[in-house]
């Protein structure tokens, strides 16, 4: 069955879905819902010789974040192609993902899948940015699911089995610069953003792998970000940031509820941040993009009512963070902070030089809602220094980490109020994943090892 919009969009068959579900741990990109923000106490200070709980040497480098599921960690790696010393054979690329003990940074298991389907080459602009292993895994409290781009995605147990594989396609953006949204879970759904494989957004069933629903977009060919759950009355609905617009889902057939004007930028690289029905974009380079504030609710196109402000504020890579009020963002290296209610710019001020380490769009129109085409980009490994990690929040701070491992700690308020710049190491290594906090414990990935850091 297709429904089409105004626009190229098609959902197929439908699903029963109740409510989101909610966890504990950390077990998706950026924690609960996408937030950022984590419960509990977390670390100020550390070093390599203070409050470093552990480290633990990965099999190959990549700028998906840790997630946590009870004592365990997981993390997803790739190796053998796209690293500077080792470009040239596609066919030696494999993936990988490692399970580690919580507690002790003991290695419990490793996965390794080898690559069947042909990627894009290590070559331009994004590719050697992030390189093979940019999708976040999430998980359900029983089961992790690892999204790799055209080789799919793959769900395993807790222990490494394998449960299912499931292709979700093997086409490129238009750029080739590589895919990089992460899953996320809605109840018995395994939601898949797969932008440059196939142009859509799809509904898997998490006990099968079986396709529930699809939804179609060329302009999905220009989303990098990862959805989030937005309350909106006395439904839920998957919300996701596109080249000039906001889109709303149903989770239970995929199909378009309502959209909304976003910002002027013809990709999407950030996630929308979510507080109750309200939705939060900063996103744009260039001189194009912007920031907005919309309510979700409605059907078709909400512009007229939903917007509650625009502002100027530009993205990079980095998705902002909303925290007691207010909507903390950085990019190139600066930090600003807006009223969440009214976007007016609370202050913004330059971040302290790094120390130490390495770190590692234009198009036409053409959508979803009311538009649809566009390009993107992705600047790592390759030699550049882009610092992908978002900022995240607790316990009255505000985190930031730089793509050579500087993480800069703020107190959350007023005023640009920094209370410590810290290191894990020394060492030269790229840190291009945005931290996990959980049970008072921040967790960081390089491309090289796995940290804990716990008072």
């Amino acid at each position: 069955m297709q429904f089409v919009h105004v626009l190229p969009f098609a959902a197929l068959s439908t699903l029963t879905i109740a409510c989101q579900s909610t966890q504990a741990d950390w077990n998706r990109f950026r924690g609960p819902n996408g937030s950022g923000v984590a419960e509990g106490s977390a670390p100020t200070e550390w070093s390599e010789s203070k409050n470093l709980s552990w480290k633990a040497e990965l099999p190959g480098a990549g700028v998906s974040s840790p997630i946590v599921v009870g004592d365990r960690v997981f993390v997803t790696c790739y190796s053998g192609y796209g690293l500077p010393d080792d470009i040239r054979e596609m066919g030696n690329l494999a993936r990988h993902l490692v399970c580690v003990n919580a507690k002790s940074g003991k290695k419990l298991w490793q996965k390794d899948i080898p690559n069947q389907v042909r990627e894009d080459q290590y070559s331009g602009m994004g590719v050697p940015a992030h390189g093979y292993a940019s999708h976040t895994p999430t998980s359900d409290g029983e089961h992790v699911y690892c999204f790799f781009g055209k080789t799919g995605v793959i769900a395993y147990d807790l222990d490494g089995n394998k449960k299912w594989s499931k292709s979700v396609g093997t086409d490129s953006d238009p750029k080739r610069w590589g895919s990089a949204s992460s899953p996320i879970l809605h109840e018995n759904v395994l939601i898949v953003t797969a932008g440059p494989e196939s142009r859509a957004i799809i509904g898997l069933d998490k006990a099968t792998g079986e396709e529930l629903w699809k939804a179609e977009s060329d302009y999905f060919g220009y989303v990098w970000g990862t959805p989030a759950i937005v309350q909106c009355n006395d439904r839920l609905e998957v919300v996701v940031g596109a080249p000039y617009e906001i889109w709303a889902l149903n989770p239970q057939s995929g199909k378009l509820t309502w959209y909304c004007e976003g910002v002027e930028s013809d990709s999407f690289n950030t996630s929308l941040v979510v507080d109750k029905d309200m939705i939060y974009a900063i996103e744009g380079r260039r001189g194009g993009g912007g920031s907005i504030a919309v309510k979700a609710g409605g059907k078709d196109d909400i512009s007229k009512d939903a917007v509650k402000w625009k502002g100027r504020e530009q993205g990079g890579f980095a998705s902002p963070v909303l925290y007691q009020g207010k909507l903390y963002h950085f990019a190139s290296g600066m930090m600003s902070c807006l009223h969440a209610t009214s976007g007016e710019e609370v202050f913004r001020g330059r971040l302290p030089a790094a120390t130490g380490g390495s770190s590692g769009s234009q198009g036409s129109r053409g959508g979803f809602g009311s538009r649809g085409g566009g390009r993107g980009g992705r600047g790592g490994f390759g030699g550049r220094s882009l610092d992908y990690p978002s900022p995240v929040a607790a316990d009255g701070k505000i985190y930031y980490l730089t793509g050579n491992g500087t993480m800069h700690v703020f107190a959350a308020g007023d005023e640009m109020n920094l209370l410590s710049s810290n290191q894990v190491t020394m060492e030269s290594e790229s840190f291009g994943a945005t931290p996990a906090i959980d049970g008072g414990k921040i967790y960081l990935r390089s491309n090289k090892h796995l940290y804990c850091i716990s008072d």
